[in-house]
């Protein structure tokens, strides 16, 4: 991939065997195993880049290792507290939510879950702070987390990533000005175009047609879009970068954010999937030590905070903190979860225990699972079903991801082989021993033209046409096969017949069809323009 490095946690396997096979309808599926049986390991063998000795597993009980990698703490983090204090009191309560700590609670939920979660539900209470004018534990939280990710400013977010994107994005660009960013930017940059009034001037990144995913973004990319919109008398307000993938594909964001400095541009980064980076020596370093201005992760991802909670960081004062916290407030829920904020307070907490060791179990067993999975015939390994009881983060057309994370043991990594292994033995090759099949030879989205800006498509007035005659006319909806998950058909842009021909192509092989109002796409909606 150039200068693109694949270095996250997440390890993707090329499927080589697979290419007549359909694209599995959904977006995680179960690869299966129940074989019990011991890794043996060459001994004192090192695989490139790895750090641990190869050896012969030990029993069940060895291969097991602690869910919970840092030793429990003394005390509680600061939001944490607060939080046990309000739902310890024994108080009559008269205010929201409806379920009353818990004393109303749905039973077939508390069946599940239990009465804990019901009774720290709770809203913005005094003791608690509040989100939008922090002066209590939500503040001194957001100020620990700062530290530890090394921002100027840090803030919690319960409507996940996505709102993150769109305060980064609405917060630098206002109507009409220009946003740099990769074609295969994720939805929630797109939907901020549609917030902000911004106009896309897009990079199309570097396209890999042996495992069907895009790639990274150079430097020299960024410099030649900010040298055409130059040439058109036009400045671009802010860079968008997505770092890494969710593939776990880096740019290199050093280069990338001396050249927006020099132009003065401030660079954001889409690093929902990189939180953990800058934390271990084999890991790249963090957006934020690389430059980046603003960097939004998904701490629930690779960290261990609930689903939906994220953080906003800021560095240096290239972009106004005012106007990012006025964006927050426009997005986020006036009546925000605690157990949500909460959660973030305390996968901060659990990271800040260990900072430079809680990830090398993780790195070991990735590592492992990337020697053994490199020595299965007809696998190979992206650098850096229901009987086997394997559960993987995407399928793809020619890859599989499967993410580890401080969660993981190594009897998930002897599950993981095994099925691999079982797969493999029961799935034929088709073209030889190459075994892949034949590539589109062209990037879905590289032929693309704008005849208008994402928000003035999105309010523009539409109709739905047969997908026979839909060519030539402009898009009027966001169409984004699952897999590969990145959008072919953006509102504003011109129908055209390769992506007309790709995403019939996807479909016909079992892709499911996000945005498009008729999935089955025998219509598509298109502004009367």
């Amino acid at each position: 991939m150039h200068s693109c490095t694949s270095v996250s946690l997440d390890l993707s396997f090329h499927l080589g065997f697979a290419n007549n096979s359909s694209l599995r309808p959904f977006r995680r599926s179960r690869l299966c195993h129940s074989q019990e049986r011991g890794i043996i390991k060459p001994e004192n063998r090192h695989d490139k880049g790895t750090f641990t000795e190869y050896k012969k597993l030990g029993t069940k009980d060895d291969l097991l290792i602690s869910h919970s990698p840092v030793a429990q703490q003394d005390s509680l983090p600061p939001l944490v507290s607060a939080l046990k204090a309000s739902a310890e009191e024994n108080v009559a309560s008269f205010h929201f939510p409806g379920h009353n700590r818990g004393r109303a609670a749905p039973p077939s939920l508390t069946q599940i879950i239990g009465l804990k979660p019901f009774s720290h539900d709770l809203p913005e209470l005094p003791e608690l702070d509040n989100l939008f004018s922090p002066e209590g534990p939500i503040l001194e939280a957001q100020r620990q987390a700062a530290k530890l990710f090394g921002s100027s400013e840090t803030w919690f977010l319960v409507g996940g990533t996505t709102c993150g994107i769109q305060a980064a994005i609405m917060a630098t660009c206002s109507p009409g000005e220009f946003l740099i960013l990769p074609r295969n930017s994720h939805i929630s940059a797109i939907s901020a175009m549609v917030l902000s009034g911004a106009r896309p001037k897009y990079i199309i990144p570097q396209y890999d047609f042996e495992w069907d995913i895009a790639g990274g973004v150079t430097s020299s990319q960024v410099e030649q879009a900010v040298k055409e919109l130059e040439m058109e008398g036009q400045r671009a307000a802010a860079v968008f970068i997505t770092s890494p993938t969710y593939h776990g594909i880096c740019s290199n964001l050093t280069e990338i954010s001396q050249l927006c400095h020099s132009h003065g541009i401030p660079l954001i980064v889409d690093e929902a999937h990189g939180a953990h980076l800058g934390f271990h020596p084999q890991l790249p370093s963090s957006a934020l030590q690389q430059g980046a201005d603003l960097a939004v992760q998904s701490t629930h991802k690779v960290l261990c905070s609930l689903t939906q909670s994220s953080m906003l960081h800021m560095s240096g004062n290239m972009v106004d903190s005012e106007r990012i916290c006025r964006c927050l407030q426009t997005l986020q829920s006036t009546s925000p979860s605690y157990l949500l904020l909460a959660s973030l307070d305390a996968a901060r907490s659990q990271l800040s225990e260990n900072p430079d060791t809680i990830f090398n179990r993780a790195m070991e067993l990735a590592f492992e699972a990337k020697y053994w999975i490199k020595e299965i015939p007809g696998i190979s390994v992206l650098d850096l079903a229901r009987d086997h009881g394997i559960v993987c983060e995407l399928v793809g057309n020619r890859s599989i991801t499967f993410a580890i994370n401080l969660g993981t043991c190594r009897d998930d990594i002897q599950r993981l082989i095994f099925g691999i292994e079982h797969l493999v033995g029961i799935t034929a090759p088709i073209d030889g021993e190459k075994g892949y099949g034949e590539f589109n030879g062209y990037t879905p989205f590289a032929d693309i033209k704008m005849s208008l800006i994402p928000r003035d498509a999105f309010f523009a007035s539409k109709k739905k046409v047969g997908i026979g005659g839909s060519l030539g006319k402009v898009c009027g909806e966001l169409i984004c096969p699952y897999p590969p998950g990145i959008p072919v058909m953006i509102p504003g842009e011109v129908i055209t017949e390769k992506a007309l021909e790709y995403l019939l192509d996807v479909r016909s092989k079992g892709a499911v069809i996000t945005g498009a109002s008729d999935t089955s796409l025998s219509s598509i909606v298109v502004c009367n323009v």
